[in-house]
């Protein structure tokens, strides 16, 4: 297994990592000080399962575990708080490690990560009585945007179109467009159906929509609630009137 430890007390990450040499299967370790190190390194290690800390300035483990990609890794909370277990499980937690703990215990929770791990995904086989039908992720209902001296918080629901610039999409909401490092096509993916693409550029969230105007060439524009104008080209104009 491939496991990230995210603790920002540096005593904290030592030990476990020594806990972690002796147990079968651990492939390799990666830490993180925060939770913004630690998105980062979902993204750049890839590892198998999270050992994640709940208190942690500015994105606590819990804010971290909401904004893991899907499929998200299995997570072990690892904390000195018993307060956070119910919200920890509502984050499909594989384990809630009490600290202090011992080897033993971490064994027990690295053996749920295991089978966990080990599990065949669900079938998914329409029209099939009897296989159950792997449930599609839920759509994040916050996105984090990295910005110089913090973290900024943008509710999915005031963003009323995002366009592509450059390495990163902007975020357009009323409050301004603070630019998030992703793809278009990878963040559509995330925010599933109730965002369509309405140009190579350039996706809408349906709920903003007010109303469509027809330009010349079978273009046109969407015009939304806030008072943006937004581009409808007419490779993607069918699709969203449709989705209408």
């Amino acid at each position: 297994m491939r496991l990230l430890i995210v603790d920002d007390e540096r005593p904290a990450r030592a030990r476990l990592r020594h806990l972690l040499a002796p147990q079968p299967g651990v492939t390799a370790i990666e830490e993180a000080a925060d939770g913004i190190e630690a998105l980062e390194k979902v993204a750049t290690f890839r590892p198998d399962a999270l050992l994640l800390d709940i208190e942690m300035p500015e994105l606590s483990g819990i804010d971290v575990a909401a904004s893991l990609p899907d499929p998200a890794p299995p997570i072990v909370f690892v904390t000195a708080y018993e307060g956070y277990a119910l919200r920890a499980f509502d984050a499909d937690a594989i384990d809630y490690l009490l600290k202090p703990y011992d080897g033993v215990r971490l064994g027990r929770a690295l053996e749920r990560l295991r089978r966990r791990l080990a599990a065949p995904p669900a079938a998914a086989a329409p029209g099939v009585p009897g296989v159950p039908h792997a449930p599609a992720p839920a759509p994040p209902g916050q996105l984090l945007v990295n910005e110089r001296g913090g973290t900024r918080i943008v509710r999915v629901a005031d963003v009323q179109w995002i366009e592509t610039a450059d390495n990163y999409v902007a975020l357009h909401t009323a409050a301004g467009s603070p630019l998030l490092r992703q793809t278009l096509a990878g963040l559509l993916d995330r925010l599933g159906p109730g965002f369509v693409r309405c140009h190579r550029r350039a996706a809408v969230q349906l709920s903003w929509i007010e109303r469509m105007v027809t330009l010349d060439k079978g273009d046109g524009e969407l015009l939304l609630r806030g008072g943006a104008r937004v581009p409808c080209s007419r490779q993607y104009r069918a699709d969203v009137l449709a989705r209408l």
